[in-house]
Parts: C-alpha cells; sequence; structure tokens
C-alpha cells in the first residue's frame, strides 16, 4: 500500500473513513518508512528490528538486487534471530500471526517455530494458481498444518478479483481478540492481510464499490476491516489499554498500475526502488486515552521501530548482545519529542540512500534495467527524471545526489554540489554514513540459492487432506533477481 493510499494522506476520493477516523483520534508519522522496498526483507525488519543486510534478507547474487521468499527460496529467518514475539513470551504475551508470513516455508522457519503461538495464513503470496505439476499451488496453515491451498480451497477468482479472504482473516482477528480478553491475557496480533498485493481481490460485498477500481474495493475492504478491530477493541472495554499501529511493507507497486496499483501520493516511483514512492509508507498510532487526538509527528520512523516501541511497552529491553535498528517511538507519540535518527535506504546488499534531517543523499541510484523495461517493466510510470530514475546501476558514492526533501518531496531537483548547502549537509551526513558502515556486520544471506524440491509439496497436514504432492530431485541454483 502507497503513503497515497488514504484519504488522511490526502487521497482525493475519501474512501477509507475507518483509518482517516483512526488518524484523527491517533497520530499521523509523516516521514514513516520500511526497511526495504520488497515484503519479506522489510517483514524480517519489522519483527526483528533490524536490517536485513544484518538478519540475512538479502541476495549477494547480483549487486543492489531485491529478493524475496517465493516457493523454491531455500532460505528464510535464522535461528540466530530474535522475533518480536519470541521476546513479547517473557512478559506473558499469547502471539498470533494472521496472513502472510514470507519469511521462509521450510519446516524450520514455520513462525510457530519463532515465537508466534498461532497462525492463519500462508508461508508466501498468492501467486497462482499453479498446475501442482511444475508449481504447487500455495498452502494456507492453521497453527502447524495446512488446512487447504490457495485458488483450490481458497477460492480467488482472478477474472472478477472475488476471494472472500479478507473477510476470513478479520474474523480470525476478532475471534482472537474476544479469546484473549476473557482469559484476561496480553496479545500481540500480526495481522498480515495481503489484499492489495497483485492479483489484488476482494470481497463480493465490495467489488465495483470505489471509484479507484480493483485496488480501491481492496483498500476499503481493508478499511473496514480495521474500523471493525477498532470498534470490536471499544466493545470489550479494551481500547485504552490496546496499542495499535497501521502501516504497510514497501509502496505501492506501480509496475501493476494503473488496473491493480496504489498510489504513493507525490513521491517518486514505487515498490522495489528505493525512492521515496517504494519506502515511505502511511502510518498511524492509536492508543485511546494515551496518544493525544489529531497528532502530527514528523518524527523519522521506520518499521524496525515497531520491535523496539512494542518492547518499551511491554516493560522488555531490546536484546544487548546485537545491532539493533529500530528506536522507541514512544517519546516521539506521547510527549512529541523528535528524536534524532538518520534512515538507511538498503536495496539487496547495497546501502543507496541515507537521510539525515530534512536531506536525501543518493549514493546508488537504479529503478530497474534497460532489458526489464524494455519488456515493459516500469517501476516509475510517467515519471523520468534524468540522471536520478536511471536504468543502469549509477554509482554516486564520490558525489552523492542530494536532495532536500522539505522543498522537493518528488526528488527531482538534486542541489548543486557546488552550493555552499550542499556542502554543509554532505559533510553532516557523510559522518553519520561513515559511523553506520562501520557497524555493518553483514548476516549470512539467506535469498541466494533456490531449488524447486523445497516448494510447497508436501506441508505438513497435507496427507489428511489428500494433497501431498511429489517432489523434484534436489536441484539447487542461485537464485535469478532480475531488479
Amino acid at each position: 500500500m502507497g503513503w497515497g493510499d488514504l484519504g488522511a494522506f490526502g487521497e482525493p476520493s475519501k474512501e477509507t473513513p475507518n483509518l482517516d477516523q483512526m488518524a484523527s483520534e491517533g497520530m499521523v508519522f509523516l516521514d514513516f518508512y520500511t526497511a526495504n522496498p520488497l515484503c519479506s526483507p522489510s517483514r524480517a525488519a519489522l519483527l526483528t528490528g533490524r536490517l536485513p543486510i544484518r538478519n540475512g534478507f538479502y541476495t549477494t547474487n547480483a549487486h543492489a538486487r531485491n529478493a524475496y521468499t517465493p516457493q523454491d527460496i531455500v532460505g528464510g529467518i535464522p535461528d540466530s534471530e530474535l522475533l518480536l514475539p519470541e521476546l513479547l513470551k517473557k512478559a506473558g504475551y499469547v502471539n498470533k500471526i494472521i496472513g502472510k508470513w514470507h519469511l521462509g516455508h521450510r519446516p524450520q522457519f514455520h513462525p510457530l517455530k519463532h515465537g508466534f503461538d498461532e497462525w492463519f495464513g500462508s508461508p508466501n503470496c498468492h501467486f497462482g494458481p499453479f498446475d501442482n505439476r511444475a508449481l504447487p499451488n500455495i498452502p494456507v496453515y492453521r497453527d502447524w498444518e495446512m488446512i487447504g491451498r490457495y485458488y483450490e480451497d481458497f477460492k480467488i477468482d482472478l477474472k472478477t478479483g472475488e476471494a472472500n479472504l479478507t473477510q476470513i482473516y478479520l474474523q480470525e482477528a476478532l475471534d482472537f481478540i474476544s479469546k484473549q480478553q476473557a482469559s484476561q491475557q496480553p496479545f500481540f496480533l500480526y495481522w498480515a492481510i495481503d489484499a492489495t498485493h497483485a492479483p489484488v481481490y476482494a470481497s463480493k460485498h465490495f467489488l465495483g464499490t470505489s471509484r479507484r477500481g480493483l485496488y480501491g474495493d481492496a483498500v476499503r475492504e481493508i478499511d473496514d476491516s480495521i474500523g471493525k478491530i477498532l470498534k470490536h477493541l471499544q466493545k470489550l472495554g479494551i481500547s485504552e489499554n490496546t496499542f495499535v499501529f497501521f502501516t504497510s511493507d514497501n509502496g505501492a507497486a506501480l509496475i501493476s498500475a494503473p488496473k491493480q496499483g496504489g498510489s504513493n501520493g507525490c513521491f517518486l516511483c514505487g515498490k522495489q526502488t528505493t525512492f521515496e514512492g517504494g519506502m515511505r509508507e502511511p502510518a498511524i498510532a492509536w492508543w485511546p486515552g494515551h496518544i493525544p487526538a489529531g497528532g502530527v509527528s514528523h518524527q523519522l520512523g521506520n518499521v524496525m521501530d515497531l520491535f523496539t516501541t512494542s518492547l518499551s511497552l511491554a516493560g522488555l529491553q531490546p536484546p544487548s548482545d546485537r545491532q539493533i535498528d529500530g528506536i522507541d517511538l514512544l517519546p516521539a507519540i506521547l510527549q512529541g519529542k523528535l528524536i534524532d535518527r538518520p534512515i538507511f535506504y538498503y536495496r539487496g546488499n547495497e546501502m543507496m540512500a541515507v537521510r539525515v534531517g530534512l536531506y536525501k543523499a543518493h549514493y546508488w541510484t537504479w529503478s530497474n534495467s534497460w532489458e526489464e523495461y524494455s519488456k515493459g517493466i516500469d517501476f516509475c510510470p510517467g515519471q523520468n527524471v534524468s540522471g536520478v530514475t536511471t536504468h543502469t546501476q549509477e554509482e554516486h558514492t564520490t558525489l552523492p545526489l542530494l536532495f532536500h526533501l522539505g522543498r522537493d518531496p518528488g526528488e527531482k531537483y538534486p542541489l548543486s554540489f557546488a552550493c555552499d548547502e550542499y556542502q554543509r549537509a554532505m559533510e553532516q551526513i557523510s559522518v553519520v554514513v561513515q559511523q553506520h558502515k562501520e557497524t555493518v556486520v553483514p548476516g549470512v544471506p539467506q535469498l541466494n540459492v533456490c531449488d524447486k524440491a523445497v516448494m510447497n509439496w508436501s506441508p505438513p497436514g497435507c496427507e489428511k487432506l489428500g494433497k501431498c504432492l511429489k517432489p523434484p530431485k534436489s536441484d539447487p541454483k542461485k537464485c535469478f533477481w532480475p531488479h
């Protein structure tokens, strides 16, 4: 979902009344980022509080490539990483994930082995339908075992976009909250729905209701569901004791625009790029009785901060034996303080850019290759900025491209290398980058090796359903990442 997809962030259709109300009752973060412009690495960062370069969710197969966890990926979240639910267990929390996991689908990467007590959802995205011969359909799990597969048992109509998944995910959330409230149990719910990821879907009640097409229908259903979750918390009398945060894993995917793509507002490009459109996200914090209504924060935030902030809310300290990149946002949320911190924009194994204050310096620029672009794959449709949205990987480490995001949020006008403002800003930024690079000890890359034998052929529980498939012989290869 993109920064410009919500009415509270300026979307003109005003079709997100519940999220807009959440914003008016809570606090909007206008400068909130993901840790990566792609799904799997940003989710790994959210749950570990660490940049993907540290937790292993990157590839070294080619320079600065986006990589994720498709069915044939061999890697996943390493045992050495400490995930938020593992730590929250120490404070007595019950933890549930609903929706997309995307941190590896082999048995050792199962979310219930990494701190979650319950799971309803899928290890991969809802791609397909596949033929169950060359590629198996994606499984849907309840806790330890699959209960069916997408397109077979969980229908998604690719012609109409109709699917009931968001409604199923909503009911799972409401039931979990009710159960924990009844047993007076503190809980952590990670509601990771994926209706706005192509192929976009919505339930019948929402199809055709948006001025924005199918994507807008999906956004409207997500908005309606979040409204129901917040009302449920209020009805149960626990809203003042429950911290809720809404954000996205990366910017809207303009490659699937206009029919299945969202809006990144005034920002440049979208998903898969380290321009603002790829990594700046809508973000809303809601906690009635604690967060003053109608708040707007310019604190530089990141999904990794949700790790540290959640631990702080639970009265826990972050692990001291590793570098944690997330900061505690509570002083910014509750007291309006601004905490000085940089934002690093990584793509694969390369730090592409950094933001310090209102300045953003690009050390590398790249949208996608000429070869991919010539096939019609465009991450920046209608937004070509000469020398910025490059189709070859351009290095600027000697003289970084510098933008003032206050005056130029669309990254269209790089500052002159010769001006005093450039020199002053780069002196400050260079120190920050040097200090950062000194702390970076890359984790073992998890997204390098692919093997068709590790696909979802025979997930746990397939025997009971008669849905086990025969895997091919193991043949590990280097994954190919074109972007």
